[in-house]
């Protein structure tokens, strides 16, 4: 009788689907606010031996800001896309 070998899988964690809005508004904020900041400071200051100390200071504040403001206006846009998008089928 072979023994037949056994797969381990680590157990995956994941949140519920209710926190699905909140989980993408903060990878939402953060990628948009690490580019804007990468962005605004290089047109604002240039890129210099300080340019990265400078980005994490902006993004320190807009981080969070972006974070709230798309939550603020997640329900418009869903308004704004149903009104222009045709739904599936």
């Amino acid at each position: 009788m072979s023994q037949q070998p056994t797969t381990l899988t680590a157990p995956r964690w994941k949140l519920g689907a209710r926190a699905t809005p909140y989980v993408f508004a903060f990878f939402m904020a953060s990628i948009m606010a690490m580019l804007m900041c990468l962005v605004i400071t290089a047109a604002n200051a240039g890129i210099n031996a300080d340019f990265p100390a400078r980005v994490l200071g902006a993004y320190q504040l807009a981080m969070p800001t972006a974070f709230c403001c798309v939550l603020a206006v997640r329900p418009l846009v869903v308004r704004l896309v149903a009104l222009t998008v045709h739904p599936a089928r």
